[in-house]
């Protein structure tokens, strides 16, 4: 319900404040004359008095503290900055999916061992591709920061999209495609479906204090160019979102905020707005953002290949307190303590052992086993570094080369089960195909299953057909297709050029990769 203002009541006068009227009215008099004096700078007694409050600047938009300058008004950095703001609405499924044991959606949950489960498995494609989900549509906000479309949103926002669309503050509408996602920090990468020149706005490289002026602007719930204002409450949260700290606002930020960006008065982002505390499902005061250093740090890496490299040291760790400190013989309760070491990760073959305390990497000392993981995903995969652990009451190093993070859970699951992840499967599941060798004696390699939802399908691509070729090299088995496949990831590719024998002809498909 809508409450319209009305004018404010005038207070009663007693008889007390009626008694001292007279004298009350001088002394106002007076405070009003001083004040109006000391705001013009008038010589008193032969001395300027300064004012220790705020006075108007010469172009009148804003005020002078004793702090510094501070605004009137918001609009002049609002009207610099909107037009780069977009509304994004996505429209994610409608197509048969799969669930983790590979029976498509629908079907009911049916054990390995049962006979029904390879009946329904093997169902003919037709049958198999039958269930549909409903498509959904979902709404957030992203921000334009390069001049040819370049738009960052929250990985939220567009996980699992068929359809991304974006509109600017004048209603104008267009595609867009992925880029790439990191859900460790909640970013995402897309680029508008256009060769127009859009307004932009950058990152702020200044660091962000607790105090300063935090402007949000988005489209929560729906309604689109929404500015709200507020202040950076705190810095270094843990959201419970992986290694990384977030900032706190206090600007209103609700549902539809996400991927938004956060502002501070030069114009620039200092964050991406991600998550809000809310009891209620509403805005009450604390949100959340990426800060401008992560996002920059995660975009540059997915505007390049799509996805983001961490390092990766394989343990799972805990905070050493102050009880561990002791048992261990440590001098102060810092560090990270490994409970487990993951089979098959980097450090199962080390030296590391389990109740090692990991005290410094490389030479920087560790204060925690979120600074632990902090410090290594800055490291590239394949990194060697030095690990000085707690052991046996000394110190110990051990050198670690680093693997890369896994890129989904099911990776990490397959890993922690002490199953190795299969790099070839990896590439040929970005492919979207399953490959075995062609015939005795054939050329090729043959493709046995195609993935309905991949761009492969979309191409036409079927069982049966044979790829020749993987960005223009020969392939003669499914390790040389992965291996032309992570040459062109690492070329910065987002698609794969193969030469395709179906029947008699021949033919030249681009096949665009899945995000992993």
């Amino acid at each position: 319900m809508l409450i319209s203002g009305g004018t404010t009541p005038k207070a009663k006068t007693g008889p007390g404040l009626e008694r001292g009227a007279g004298k009350a009215s001088g002394r106002r008099v007076a405070y009003a004359t001083v004040a109006a004096l000391a705001s013009a700078g008038v010589l008193m007694g032969g001395v300027a008095l300064k004012p220790a409050f705020a006075q108007l600047a010469p172009d009148a938009s804003t005020v002078e503290t004793p702090f510094g300058r501070a605004p009137l008004s918001f609009a002049d950095v609002i009207e610099k900055v909107k037009p780069s703001v977009v509304s994004i609405s996505v429209v994610a499924g409608g197509k048969g999916e799969k669930n983790a044991k590979g029976l498509p959606e629908g079907f009911p949950d049916i054990p390995e061992d049962s006979p029904f489960y390879d009946f329904f498995k093997n169902l003919p494609k037709e049958f198999r591709n039958m269930p549909q989900q409903r498509p959904t549509q979902a709404q957030g906000s992203g921000f334009v920061i390069t001049a040819d479309g370049y738009v960052v949103t929250n990985n939220h926002v567009v996980e699992g999209a068929t359809k991304i669309q974006v509109s600017f503050d004048d209603q104008e509408k267009m595609e867009a495609d992925l880029v790439g996602t990191d859900p460790r920090t909640d970013i995402a990468l897309l680029k508008i479906k256009s060769s127009k020149t859009f307004p932009f706005v950058k990152f702020s490289d200044k660091p962000v204090r607790v105090g300063d002026w935090a402007l949000a602007v988005g489209n929560p719930f729906g309604l689109g160019g929404t500015v709200t204002a507020g202040i950076v409450s705190a810095q270094g949260r843990d959201i419970g979102s992986g290694p990384y700290d977030f900032i706190q606002i206090d600007a209103a930020v609700n549902k539809g905020n996400s991927g938004g960006p956060t502002f501070n008065l030069s114009g620039e982002v200092i964050g991406v707005n991600t998550a809000i505390f809310s009891p209620s499902g509403g805005n009450v005061g604390i949100a959340f953002a990426v800060p401008a250093r992560t996002a920059t740090d995660v975009i540059a890496q997915l505007q390049k290949s799509g996805s983001v490299s961490r390092g990766w040291l394989g343990v799972k760790i805990q905070n050493v307190d102050e009880d561990t400190a002791s048992a261990l013989g440590l001098g102060e309760a810092k560090g990270a303590l490994v409970s487990e070491i993951t089979p098959n990760g980097p450090a199962s073959s080390s030296g590391l052992k389990v109740q090692d305390a990991i005290v410094q990497v490389n030479g920087d000392r560790i204060a925690d086993s979120r600074d632990l993981a902090r410090k290594i995903a800055d490291y590239a995969p394949d990194t060697t570094v030095d690990v000085k652990v707690w052991r046996g009451n000394k110190e110990e190093n051990v050198k670690v080369r680093l693997g890369k993070f896994p890129g989904s859970n099911d990776e990490i699951a397959k890993l922690e089960q002490g199953k190795s992840v299969d790099p070839t499967s990896t590439a040929l599941d970005q492919l979207g195909l399953t490959l075995a060798p062609a015939k005795s004696g054939g050329e090729g390699v043959a493709v046995t299953e195609v993935d309905p939802d991949s761009d492969a399908a979309e191409k036409g691509i079927k069982a049966g057909d044979i790829i020749l070729e993987v960005g223009g090299t020969t392939v003669s088995g499914p390790a040389d297709v992965a291996d032309g496949v992570k040459r062109q990831v690492e070329l910065g590719r987002k698609a794969v050029m193969l030469h395709i024998k179906s029947a008699d002809q021949r033919r030249i498909v681009p096949i665009q990769l899945k995000k992993g």
